[in-house]
């Protein structure tokens, strides 16, 4: 068995797209995955609630209304337990695998010391997802059948959007758990805007997206603790016109994070954010002296 057959029942992600893209804007939730595959299941120490402390539950379903606005989303059916693509290709703990990693393998980031490598180690609370160690070949399945073509069709997404409109904005969405807390006040945000310290977008942007946020309401924190991961970096290139924010939203919002169901507050959240988007997508063309975001 291997990765690909892992996802022979059902894709394993999805580009939901308007009839027409209108924006250039793309949105990408890289980790509200949540169909776990049987061989993965069988191979986990952890039952079925455990495996799904890292999942960004409901996080596609939050922005969905970005698609009947005009702008495509690409979301994970894999759970990110399973995979993580907003990491490196290769970025692997070495004690997970029973033979080497190969030499080009990243395996001295922070995030595989943290056991949130591109295969993962650990979810959420710390808890290891495996019984032992790992065969090379299960990471080099997962790599190849499934990180590799999300990031080919993110990277078209991203490069198709660019050359229609002259710019692309990607928005990375995510959840963050309640207990998240920042500041020397300790003091709760509703949403992190993330932008890697200024590297992955024009500040106007950023200080766009905060704004927007704020005047709805929500706290909004900016880089911290979350500053956005790899797809943020990666992706995120405003001298070239390509910019990307990571957005956090924090589940107290909407869900109970015990058992992992929605609230009554799901509607509201969800009604916000498509209100959001839609501001967000209608940012003033001289935030970044290119062509009007709108396409005639």
């Amino acid at each position: 068995m291997s990765a690909a057959a892992d996802f022979s029942d059902i894709p394993a992600f999805d580009v939901r797209a308007p009839a027409y893209q209108r924006f250039p804007f793309v949105f990408n939730s890289p980790h509200s995955g949540s169909y776990y595959p049987k061989r993965f299941l069988a191979m986990s120490r952890l039952d079925a609630m455990a495996i799904r402390r890292s999942e960004d539950c409901y996080v596609d379903e939050l922005f969905s209304g970005a698609v009947a606005l005009g702008a495509p989303l690409l979301a994970a059916n894999f759970p990110r337990a399973y995979l993580d693509v907003n990491r490196e290709p290769w970025e692997l703990d070495p004690r997970m695998f029973s033979e080497p990693l190969p030499p080009f393998a990243n395996i001295r980031s922070p995030r595989v010391a943290g056991g949130l490598g591109t295969v993962p180690k650990l979810v959420g609370e710390g808890l290891d997802i495996y019984h032992g160690r790992l065969p090379l070949a299960e990471a080099a399945s997962r790599i190849e059948a499934i990180y590799k073509p999300y990031h080919e069709v993110l990277t078209e997404l991203v490069s198709r959007t660019h050359a229609a409109f002259g710019y692309a904005i990607l928005i990375d969405c995510h959840s963050m758990p309640a207990s998240i807390r920042v500041g020397e006040n300790g003091s709760r945000p509703d949403f992190i805007i993330g932008d890697r310290f200024g590297i992955a977008a024009a500040a106007a942007l950023t200080e766009y997206a905060i704004a927007l946020l704020a005047a709805m309401g929500y706290t909004v924190a900016h880089n911290k603790p979350y500053a956005g991961g790899f797809i943020t970096e990666h992706y995120g290139r405003p001298a070239h016109g390509l910019h990307a924010l990571q957005i956090e939203v924090n589940r107290g919002l909407y869900m109970d994070e015990r058992n992992l169901q929605k609230t009554s507050g799901f509607d509201q959240v969800a009604n916000d954010l498509t209100r959001f988007v839609r501001d967000l997508m209608a940012i003033p063309e001289q935030y970044f002296g290119s062509p009007p975001l709108a396409a005639e």
